[in-house]
């Protein structure tokens, strides 16, 4: 029995089997929070209804202890989940040592140091759901639609987009690459299925410590034959759509723990604006607004609306302390002004962080240069502006990958296209039409220094049978961060392999 199927046995008495979540005692009862992996319910041990001796170990069992519990379902809209257990017999598995994770705040180090451990808490446990609804949909979505899965290698003799931040290893004497992206091989897969994708751990090398990178993650790519940009365009909002969908429909108790307002994830089951790379630009420097907003005027009214709040925020926590050094205070009433106090002062650091990003973003769309790529900053800057993912196309080539086919009506830009996510996410998305012409990506592989000689077998696929096609690549972590809300990506993977980060 596991707690997610209470549901179905109301009145019965049943039989979980999990660790303790939380426990308090009052005179006469013992109350347990037991999770089980697929759940978490409210157990209760009434003294008069038990053994002695059940009712003892109840009392005994420290935090993660593991329990075997059996009870009669009682529904209760109050609790978790709906249900209730009220105990007819506990068995104790295991007490278990003093946990290191308590419920005070802890520092990110040291529970990345106890990921193994942290994964546990409610919160994480509601993100690893998410992402496997989405691992699920994934797969849904593209088996419905009549792709191959198929698999790219992970040990690669060359690069697919340069060669800086390659991790690079011995492979019997000779130089092996770990994967940056499995498309390469994709494109040679579709030549032979027509539409097939990858599902695969890549590896980046990059020695960056931002909210959005991993050294380790897991992509998601397409490759479609006798497929163009804006039929790529349609793929990707399909299936982007497909998956929040399910996630809607799937995870409303996973986001409710998580906190997640769902109102941007429902508006993005709409049609997704699509912006030229020029479009965008003029966005986010301000010279073209978005339903009557403006970049950089928005920014500016929302780092005053910043500082207001954290001169609200400081003044209450000053008084809230003021009260608590006065004698005679009820403890009741202490608690509660400590526990507001710490809710304020952690919405404070959060602000405290936008006040110092605004004038950066600001500062940032105002100097940016026509022909870069975007960065962090600027993709914050224009994504704002949305409540919906967007996509901006035709970027300038010499920003973009070598494999990318140049628009025939102005060669100054490449087909490609970066869907960015809002409230501030960026890119999760990135992909194009490929470029057909043999002698094109031999001069753009030269163009790009890179080895000719490992992109012969590359360079055959426009030799034989060559026709339109294109594809995209999706981050997973990426993706489950945004529709979470998380505000770093190590959240979005069990253990996260990051720059500084190897164990646990």
């Amino acid at each position: 029995m596991y707690i997610q199927d209470l549901s179905k046995f109301e009145g019965q008495v049943v039989v979980l089997k999990g660790w303790v979540a939380n426990r308090r005692d009052s005179k006469g009862l013992v109350f347990i929070n037991l999770r089980d992996g697929s759940g978490m319910c409210q157990c209760v041990a009434d003294e008069q209804k038990i053994s002695a001796e059940a009712f003892a170990n109840a009392g005994k069992l420290s935090l993660e202890s593991a329990a075997e519990i059996s009870g009669t379902v009682v529904k209760d809209d109050r609790q978790i989940g709906g249900y209730e257990i009220q105990i007819t017999d506990l068995k104790v598995i295991q007490f278990a040592e003093e946990y290191p994770i308590a419920k005070k705040e802890h520092g990110i180090d040291f529970l990345m140091d106890k990921r193994h451990l942290w994964l546990r808490s409610q919160r994480q446990w509601a993100i690893m759901r998410v992402r496997n609804t989405i691992i699920f949909s994934i797969h849904q979505f593209f088996q419905k639609e009549g792709f191959v899965q198929m698999d790219a290698p992970i040990f690669t003799g060359n690069a697919c987009e340069g060669t800086t931040n390659l991790f690079e290893t011995d492979f019997y004497g000779d130089p092996a690459y770990l994967s940056q992206s499995g498309q390469l091989y994709g494109e040679a897969m579709a030549m032979a299925f027509g539409k097939i994708y990858t599902f695969g751990p890549t590896f980046r090398a990059e020695k960056s410590k931002t909210r959005r990178h991993l050294s380790e993650f897991w992509m998601i790519e397409p490759e479609v034959a006798f497929m163009d940009i804006h039929q790529n365009m349609d793929l990707i909002e399909g299936f982007l759509q497909y998956v929040i969908k399910a996630v809607l429909d799937n995870c409303q108790n996973e986001l409710k723990v998580i906190g997640r307002d769902t109102a941007v994830l429902e508006s993005s089951l709409h049609k997704f604006p699509r912006l030229t790379y020029d479009e965008a630009v003029a966005i986010i420097k301000g010279e073209k607004d978005v339903n009557g907003q403006n970049s950089i005027k928005s920014l500016e009214a929302a780092l005053q609306e910043v500082e207001a709040t954290i001169a609200a925020h400081t003044k209450e926590i000053e008084e809230r302390e003021a009260k608590i050094a006065v004698p005679g205070m009820k403890k009741g009433e202490i608690n509660f002004n400590q526990t507001k106090i710490a809710a304020l002062k952690n919405e404070l650091k959060d602000l405290e962080e936008q006040q110092r990003n605004i004038p950066q973003w600001i500062q940032s769309a105002k100097n940016f240069e026509y022909g870069n790529d975007f960065g962090g900053s600027d993709e914050t800057v224009i994504t704002r502006l949305y409540n919906s993912p967007i996509m901006v196309y035709d970027w300038p080539h010499a920003v973009k990958a070598f494999y990318l086919k140049r628009n025939p009506e102005d060669e100054r830009f490449a087909r490609g296209v970066d869907v960015l996510a809002p409230e501030g996410y960026g890119e999760i998305v990135g992909g194009g039409e490929r470029e057909t012409d043999e002698q094109k990506l031999r001069d753009k592989i030269i163009e790009h220094e890179l080895p000719m000689e490992a992109f012969e077998w590359y360079l055959d696929l426009r030799k034989y049978g060559s026709v339109p096609h294109a594809g995209f690549g999706l981050g997973l972590e990426r993706l489950v961060t945004w529709l979470c809300q998380l505000k770093h990506v190590r959240e979005s993977i069990p253990f996260p392999r990051m720059y500084g980060r190897l164990l646990p």
